[in-house]
């Protein structure tokens, strides 16, 4: 029987298994570059690079996702409907045991919202001022719990990390193709290093692909999961199975959405586009809203 403990339980694993993975490869990737190259550098220097953007992902991601967004921060006092939005928030942090985060609007009459922001205690809740206007309370609420249930599951640094690997796989793989056209070196050292040069040519065209699928992967359990923490938030999964019908049919893109954030949307910023559902950054919406409905509370 399906229900919200298990549903959480087993998006978790599943979460780290795709992890996991994706870190084994990233190692894996740079371990096969610097063994063609003979220079054990190379690895050290993709790690130290790494770690550099993660940091600077860590710090100033939210600011530059908000900044992208055209967000505006809202405040209890802006007027009767700030208030209300307020206090759904509040009360879903106390129930999650969180703190309150801070609260942006994002100028857009098309329906949609996400979470940003390195930690709980320095999290945003972004809701776009058309998903304000036309849901109801208790749709409105079953997507603030979902994004509640991205900042509680820590999806919102995670979502960054991968990000930044997925990016630095690629910029790694078009330094290695680049660099094959100037290398140089004896016959010797080259036939000794031609089956990792050979493996590492293969790999700097299919790494960076791979690497676009296991985000695309993640990203979408991480989706299941804020579905089914949100349910057990507001101990409604029919609020938001509601609020993703409404967000789904809804015809009109987000205006100011990019390809890198993406993911981060409760769902596809870009309507109307169908696309492979391997190249998917959102599991189906029709299976979000069967698995919540299926759901014991």
């Amino acid at each position: 029987m399906s229900t919200i403990y298990n549903e959480k339980d087993r998006n978790i694993r599943l979460t780290w298994v795709y992890l996991s993975g994706f870190l084994v490869f990233v190692i894996g990737v740079g371990w096969i570059f610097a063994q063609a190259y003979g220079n054990s550098l190379i690895l050290y220097g993709a790690v130290a690079f790494s770690v550099i953007m993660n940091l600077i992902s860590y710090w100033w991601s939210d600011k530059i996702v908000l900044r992208i967004n055209g967000a505006r921060r809202l405040r209890p006092e802006d007027g009767p409907e700030a208030k209300e939005i307020y206090r759904l928030v509040e009360n879903l942090a106390i129930t999650a045991g969180l703190p309150t985060p801070k609260v942006y609007l994002v100028p857009d009459s098309a329906l949609n919202a996400f979470a940003t922001g390195r930690n709980p205690e320095h999290a945003v809740v972004a809701l776009t001022t058309g998903i304000v206007q036309r849901l109801e309370k208790r749709e409105l609420e079953g997507v603030i719990a979902h994004e509640m249930s991205h900042i509680g599951n820590r999806d919102i640094l995670l979502g960054t990390v991968i990000t930044v690997l997925v990016g630095f796989v690629s910029i790694l793989a078009d330094m290695f193709r680049h660099s094959m056209w100037f290398r140089g070196g004896d016959n010797d050292d080259a036939r000794a290093n031609m089956v990792f040069i050979l493996i590492g040519l293969v790999l700097s065209i299919l790494a960076p692909i791979s690497a676009m699928l296991i985000q695309l992967a993640i990203s979408r359990k991480r989706e299941f999961l804020a579905d089914s923490s949100g349910a057990l938030l507001t101990r409604y999964p029919e609020g938001l199975a509601s609020a993703l019908e409404k967000i789904s049919s809804d015809p009109q893109p987000l205006k100011r959405a990019t390809r890198a954030t993406e993911h981060m949307y409760i769902d596809n910023p870009f309507k109307g586009k169908h696309i492979s559902k391997l190249f998917m950054t959102h599991p189906d919406v029709k299976e979000r809203i069967r698995r919540l409905r299926e759901m014991d509370v």
